[in-house]
């Protein structure tokens, strides 16, 4: 049998996640469940699993240094890192990965991940892997329906038809889209129906078949985009112009719906994709009132709500059912009964010109982060955290100075001609239009306070001389 190859798709926002969720920093990137983040989780329990190559990512290019950073930690060298340059929905990142696959082994074998899912029983997990890899050799497309604990109204179904001869699998007689109540507990009260994970399995050269077939032209733009792409670094960047130019589906609806190969393998593995604030709740370790507490938080007379504090108190009196969560620099608080509308929260945050929906107060970057402490007119205060080793671009600004003090670590700073190496307590400054380059030579993260002062002080106003990581606009 082909070797199976796990496709990790890490391009969503988990908008319905804000304000901890964001597109620079989304929920597949963040920890909620665990120390790790939902995507480390989702690569980790793959390990152990039979015939199981090196994974497949498949990323906004945006987040390339985060899950880079990510993927070092857990010691995971990806067999590829694709960037895309839009979002073009599942069905394209599907197509995409089946060029990628074929490339090494012609019929191998595609496990397809939302990299934002929980699941609790790896092994039950793990064996219904080893189940759909047969169903997948043998040219059917897997999908993995779960056993509904509710009549949810947020996933779309899959109701079964006839079982196969290995006993676990049925053929796919219907998918129904996102039911109403009514309809969903119809559905429960029947037997036979599962949510649509959004996991599925088939082997390259099938899915291009069927893609062929049901959505020609994704499957002809995404082959461009690969066939066009180039190295960068270690990451692979799909052609934009192609790219920008397929169609954007959801693979259910561009092929699943529509081909006569699906199959479905039920699991009752304790899955979720952490879809909302709620299923957070639901999934949570609650006290005896029925909350789930995350942070530096005091409830009194709080019963059976999710409060989550990144840094400041929050103090709670005479409330029940909500949702309250404190990412900094913004609180968000809600019914716990509507998270699901949290999405347009974010879209009133976008029509209002807003950036609270696009990045947090703290910005990850492939040297570390930076964070804004303070900001006024023509001057802003931050805090940079430079990793060991790593070190910003050389560089330049047409509108600012910067005035940089070390809090902890050492510095090699560059300013013009100069190299000087700065200790706790002591600092620099940088004129308007003078090169500059930051360094961490120590073995401790290095902080640094910068103060920034003149006309225009934002992150695009950077002239970039020479840099490690590849970067052309980011900081």
């Amino acid at each position: 049998m082909s070797d199976i190859y796990p496709v990790v798709l890490s391009g969503g926002t988990g908008s319905r996640l804000w304000p901890t969720s964001r597109s620079q920093m989304p929920k597949q990137l963040m920890p909620f469940l665990s120390a790790r983040s939902l995507l480390q989780e989702t690569i980790l329990r793959l390990n152990g699993g039979d015939r199981l190559a090196r994974p497949i990512i498949i990323s906004n290019a945006d987040h390339r240094f985060i899950i880079a950073a990510q993927l070092q930690e857990l010691g995971i060298e990806p067999l590829v890192h694709v960037l895309e340059p839009v979002g073009r929905n599942t069905a394209a990142a599907a197509a995409v990965a089946a060029e990628v696959v074929a490339s090494v082994e012609k019929d191998g074998i595609l496990l397809l991940l939302p990299a934002d899912h929980h699941i609790t029983d790896i092994e039950g997990f793990r064996d219904a892997v080893a189940v759909g890899a047969a169903q997948a050799a043998a040219g059917n497309i897997v999908t993995f329906g779960i056993v509904p604990q509710s009549p949810e109204v947020g996933y779309g179904y899959i109701e079964r038809g006839e079982r196969l001869d290995d006993g676990a699998t049925f053929l796919v007689a219907q998918f129904w889209e996102k039911p109403n109540l009514e309809k969903a507990t119809g559905f429960l009260a029947a037997g036979g129906y599962y949510w649509n994970s959004g996991i599925f399995m088939v082997r390259a050269d099938v899915l291009a078949e069927e893609m062929g077939l049901h959505c020609p032209e994704i499957l002809t733009k995404s082959h461009n985009a690969v066939a066009q792409s180039y190295r960068d670094l270690d990451f692979l960047r799909l052609n934009q112009e192609e790219f920008e130019s397929c169609p954007s589906e959801p693979i259910d609806i561009a092929l699943i719906e529509k081909t006569r190969k699906a199959v479905v393998i039920p699991l009752d593995i304790g899955w979720s994709d952490v879809g909302s604030w709620g299923a957070l709740w639901e999934l949570g370790a609650k006290d005896e009132e029925g909350n789930v507490i995350s942070g530096d938080v005091i409830a009194v007379d709080t019963a059976d709500t999710y409060i989550k504090s990144d840094n400041r108190l929050i103090a709670t009196l005479g409330i029940k059912d909500l949702v309250i969560v404190d990412a900094g620099d913004a609180i968000m608080v809600a019914d716990r009964a509507r998270v699901q509308d949290v999405r347009g929260l974010v879209d009133r945050l976008k029509e209002l010109g807003r950036s609270e929906h696009e990045v947090h107060a703290r910005v990850h970057r492939p040297w570390g982060f930076y964070e804004s402490i303070e900001a006024g007119d023509r001057y802003q205060v931050k805090h940079l955290m430079v990793k060991p080793g790593a070190s910003l671009s050389l560089q330049m600004h047409h509108h600012r100075a910067e005035h940089w003090v070390v809090v902890r670590g050492t510095a090699r700073v560059t300013v013009g001609d100069n190299e000087t190496l700065l200790s706790e307590n002591e600092s620099t400054y940088i004129s308007i239009g003078t090169v500059h380059r930051l360094e961490n030579p120590g073995k401790v993260p290095l902080s640094i306070i910068e103060v920034q002062s003149g006309s225009y002080l934002g992150e695009d106003d950077i002239v970039r001389f020479e840099d490690c990581y590849g970067r052309t606009k980011e900081g």
